[in-house]
This record gives structure tokens, sequence and C-alpha cells, in this order.
């Protein structure tokens, strides 16, 4: 990036007046304080009889405070948007970034919380005892491997969703890409040769959630090299995706494979690799940011029939979790769920597949500065820009989580919530 961007960044954060605020999230009232009867309502007396209510039934917070619609962004810093372990402080603009996002693509406030420890069990504890103040929360940037069985015991502690974005996002969004290549290739997901290169909390989550789909032979790579099973010097996570191969390299595992997820760095891939692929779209998801395991129009050049996606907005298919998180978190919050199941974050991929099918409107295309989007290999994967994300997705994370038994709202009018799900993505959208 240029200096001027750096620049224009950091001044960014900082006030700009002396109404502002340094940073880029703060408090917004939602009921009047101007007279003394709302103050007496806002604080003392009235508030007790809120309290109160609660006090005969916990629910209740969910009527009388913000919890159904705040979440908790929760970060060690050891993990920081490809910049490391870099302190937990140093990854609060991430955090407070994240809660522009909940905000902005789903209306769903948020609170960042940097804890000042690396220690899984003091995580776990401190977590689980205020995850009762929230409807959900968002783990961030905590590295791998502590991050998966942080999230497990948590998942098994806490009364709300716990979600661990840096292993799920990823998944849901490049699954639902999948799924409609799938449909455009004409092959089955049990029939794939699928190479993760990255066996990191992002690479393990999407090959799991790859398996769910129905992918059988997925072969994973690290630092080292090919996990198989041969090797004594894997995690109870890598050992998962370990079993019986001649391939070591990335040369290797690329000959004759039908899809390549990048999630580790730059120009890994080489045209090569692409040229070894199997027949008949294959597809590549370089999201390594900013710069790609390999960028498309090399992937393109030696293989024309391929279909790739990156994590930038600069090229077609892009893999943004925005796309995910908001409107999960949005679905759960308003059913009141639990937790966030399996079968809630395919149903959300399956929401994000089907909206790509549809027509684009005008406007998202001319956020793209593109003429024609529609569903083929430069367009799997809808826009960040659509609107239209908001409804699919968090109605359909809705309706999973009913389906699962894990929402605490009876009686749940669909077609009611998904015309509020559109008037909200009106508001969203200033109209």
């Amino acid at each position: 990036m240029s200096d001027t961007f750096e620049k224009e960044s950091l001044a960014y954060h900082v006030a700009k007046d002396e109404f502002d605020t340094n940073g880029k999230t703060g408090t917004l009232l939602t009921k009047p304080c101007d007279t003394e009867k709302e103050l007496s309502m806002a604080y003392s007396p009235g508030v007790a009889y809120p309290c109160l209510e609660i006090e005969k039934d916990i629910n209740k917070a969910y009527d009388y405070t913000n919890k159904g619609n705040l979440v908790a962004v929760v970060s060690d810093g050891t993990a920081v948007l490809g910049l490391g372990d870099i302190g937990h402080i140093a990854g609060k603009p991430v955090m407070e970034g994240k809660g522009v996002l909940f905000k902005a693509f789903a209306n769903v406030d948020a609170v960042d919380i940097e804890l000042n420890t690396k220690d899984p069990e003091k995580i776990i504890d401190i977590v689980a005892a205020m995850a009762d103040s929230f409807g959900g929360v968002n783990l961030e940037d905590i590295a791998a491997p502590k991050c998966f069985e942080i999230e497990r015991r948590l998942k098994e502690i806490c009364d709300v969703p716990v979600f661990h974005d840096d292993q799920h996002g990823t998944a849901v969004i490049t699954t639902a890409g999948l799924i409609n290549v799938l449909e455009i290739s004409g092959k089955k997901a049990e029939d794939l040769k699928v190479v993760v290169i990255g066996a990191g909390a992002s690479g393990i989550a999407c090959a799991s959630m790859y398996k769910e789909l129905g992918v059988k032979n997925i072969t994973m790579l690290d630092s080292k090299g090919v996990i198989h099973s041969g090797r004594d010097d894997l995690n109870q996570y890598k050992q998962l995706f370990a079993f019986d191969t001649d391939d070591r390299t990335l040369e290797d595992a690329c000959k004759g494979a039908d899809m390549i997820l990048g999630l580790s760095g730059p120009n890994l891939i080489s045209q090569d690799m692409v040229k070894s692929m199997t027949d008949n779209n294959p597809i590549i998801f370089a999201c390594a940011n900013p710069n790609p395991e390999i960028k498309p129009p090399l992937a393109k050049e030696a293989r024309p029939d391929i279909i790739i996606g990156t994590g930038r907005s600069d090229f077609p298919n892009q893999v943004n979790n925005v796309l995910g998180f908001p409107q999960i978190f949005r679905g759960a919050l308003d059913v009141r769920a639990t937790k966030i199941t399996e079968n809630m974050k395919m149903a959300a991929s399956k929401a994000l597949a089907s909206l790509a099918k549809e027509e684009v409107p005008a406007h998202v295309k001319a956020a793209h500065g593109r003429d024609t989007m529609e569903f083929g290999s430069e367009y799997i994967i809808p826009s960040p820009f659509d609107r239209r994300v908001l409804i699919y997705v968090a109605s359909a994370v809705a309706q999973a989580a009913i389906e699962d038994g894990v929402a605490r709202v009876e009686n749940f009018d669909m077609e009611a919530y998904r015309e509020k799900l559109q008037k909200l993505a009106d508001h969203l959208d200033g109209k």
C-alpha cells in the first residue's frame, strides 16, 4: 500500500473535531433521557422494575436490555489479521473494525474486549464468566491450535453462541463457492480431490466443512509439507487429516486436484501446478492477503477453464468474511439461539450459494465497476454490497437454529421475519 493510504488510514482513526472521539466505535443511546421522568426510568428508581422481572426469569434480559443485539468481540492478539502475535492492545483497531462491520452489515452492536493473557484456561474462564451479558461471543484472532480448544470448551459452557470467525468465516464463504462450482462443473463432492494449503484455524475449519458437504479426499499441507500418516509431529487437529499418501510436496498434491484452497502466503501456487490440476473447471481459492497464492490472470493464462476466487475486492469471486459473520449472528440473535450449530453454518453457505444465482441489482454492479454480473465462473459468490445477503443468510440461520432446537423463541413467524430483515436492509442502505 502507498504512503498516502497509510497516512489516510491513520487520520481516519483519530477524532475529527471536539465532539468526535478517537477510534471507530462508541455508544448510541436508544432511549431518550431529556426529562426528569425519563432520567428516573433510565436509572433509579424506575430501573428496578426490569431488574426484578429479570430476577424472576433470566430470559427477560432479552426483553429489557440490549443483550439480544449485543456481541462481544474477544481477542488475545496472538494471530492478528496477517500481522501475527502483536499483542492484545495492538490488535484493538482490528476488533473495533469488527464492530464496525457488525453494525454496518447487520445492525448488530458489538463491544471489543482485548484480553491481557495468552493462557487458554484464563481466556475460557474470563469469557465464560461474562458471556451472559451478551447475546453472543465472537472469538477473533486467537492463534491455533489453542483456538480450537477455547471455542470447543466455551460452546459447552456458555448459554449463548460462541463463534470463532477466523475458523468458520472463510469456511462458510468458500463452501458456498464450492457448492456453486459443483453445479457448474457437474461434479459431485464425494468425487473431488481437494488440496488445502495451511493447517491453521481457517484451514482446518474449511476442510471440516468440506467433509460435511461430502468431500472425502482432502490433502492438507502445513509449513513442513503434506500432512500424512507417517508424520509424528502432528497435533490432534492435524491428525484428523493425516492419511496414507505418497504426496510430500505442494507440487505432488496439486496433480489431479479438483480444488486448491490457499490460506498461507503469496505466490505459492505456480502455473505448472495449475496446469497439473484435473480437467473440467478446477477451482482455486487463493485467500492470502494482500497478495494471493496466485493471481487470477496467471491462473487463467495457465488454465482458461479455471474458476478462481481471492480475498481481494479487485478480482471476481471475493472471499470476504463480511458475507458471513454479521448475518450469521443476526439470525442467531433474533431467535435467541444458545449456540451456532454445524447445520446453521451450512445453511448460511447454501443461502449464499442460492443468492449468487439471482439477478444482480444495478447498484451492486456499479459498486464493482462491472457492466455484467451473473451466475457463472466469474460470479459464484455474492457481493458484500448486495444487501440481500442479510435477508438470505440471517433467515436461513434462524430457520436452522429452530430446526436444531437451539432457539429460545417459540412460534417464530419466518415470513414476518424476512419482511423485518428487508426493512432493516433498506434502512442500512439509507432508504
